[in-house]
């Protein structure tokens, strides 16, 4: 009978944020990620043990009971110490200078996520998957229940991870996977009013009420006069308007849809004169009666 050794590596380090960390050299880059810094005798021990690539590991805090899984980004740390970055001692409930045990694991390649923003600010962002699929270039795994913070326009949104397929936990190195939001964490829905349609209601009262704006001021009224003094082609001005002569309009009933119909109030034509009258109103030159200075039937 034979039995199959698993190697697995496991050990308890004492963990702090990365601002922590000492060096003259800014590591903010850890905190934009998923990864941890750990001690170099933990490469050793991994080296030994044959563990499969990439290194994945789980993170245990035992006196909350909550766990997590990270990648490795390097092994500078100082012995029995490890960096994390700050959301995840959040969401492990570590504070600093607190045990938490790490321990390697293989995970499935994800191929779904879904992830709800934890405010509405991250609705203002333009192409939201291609932000968070660059941001999750620095991580090597995902744990349904995390809240992972990812940094944008010097702003840092946090992300709840809802739901991983095909397992609880997976690796997201070289992976083709799907990703989906959930409403932002305090979002409402705008109302949507329905439209209102208001009938138009026919109105039958007072004739006075469709001329009022007709009985008003109306431009180029008054009456002309000519130069010559002659009375020919004035028109008289318009005789005000008689309320109870006004009608109410007739619709288009050969209205079309996209067809454009001016309709023009056409003044009153003057009236045409008769070939008679109008050849007593013409003038004729030199056409008045003569007078003669003389008397006729008068002798000498």
């Amino acid at each position: 009978m034979s039995f199959k050794i698993f190697n697995r590596f496991s050990t308890q380090y004492r963990c702090y944020s990365v601002s922590m960390l000492a060096g003259p050299n800014d590591r903010s880059d850890v905190e934009k990620g998923g990864k941890i810094i750990m001690p170099p005798s933990a490469l050793d021990q991994l080296s030994r043990l044959n563990i499969t690539y990439p290194m994945l590991f789980k993170l245990t805090n035992k006196n909350s009971d909550r766990m997590t899984h990270c990648g490795v980004l390097e092994f500078v740390a100082d012995e029995g110490i490890c960096y994390l970055p700050h959301w995840m001692m959040q969401n492990l409930l570590l504070e600093e200078g607190g045990l938490v045990q790490v321990e390697s694991v293989n995970l499935m390649v994800a191929t779904y996520s879904k992830f709800q923003p934890q405010s509405p600010d991250f609705l203002d962002i333009t192409n939201p998957k291609a932000v968070l699929e660059n941001a999750l270039r620095n991580f090597a795994c995902l744990t349904t229940g995390d809240v992972i913070a990812i940094n944008y326009n010097e702003k840092i949104y946090e992300l709840r991870v809802m739901e991983t397929k095909p397992d609880k936990a997976v690796s997201i190195i070289e992976c083709d996977m799907n990703v989906d939001f959930d409403a932002p964490l305090g979002y409402k829905e705008p109302e949507r009013r329905p439209p209102h349609h208001e009938e138009p209601v026919e109105e039958e009262g007072d004739p006075n009420s469709y001329a009022d704006m007709d009985l008003g001021f109306r431009a180029f009224t008054g009456s002309g006069n000519r130069l010559d003094g002659k009375k020919k082609g004035i028109e008289p001005s318009p005789v005000p308007i008689d309320p109870n002569d006004i009608k109410r309009g007739i619709p288009n009933y050969e209205y079309k849809v996209g067809k454009i119909t001016f309709i023009r109030n056409s003044r009153p034509q003057p009236k045409k004169l008769t070939d008679d009258e109008d050849a007593l109103s013409r003038f004729i030159a030199f056409s008045g009666e003569g007078k003669s200075l003389r008397k006729k039937g008068r002798k000498p």
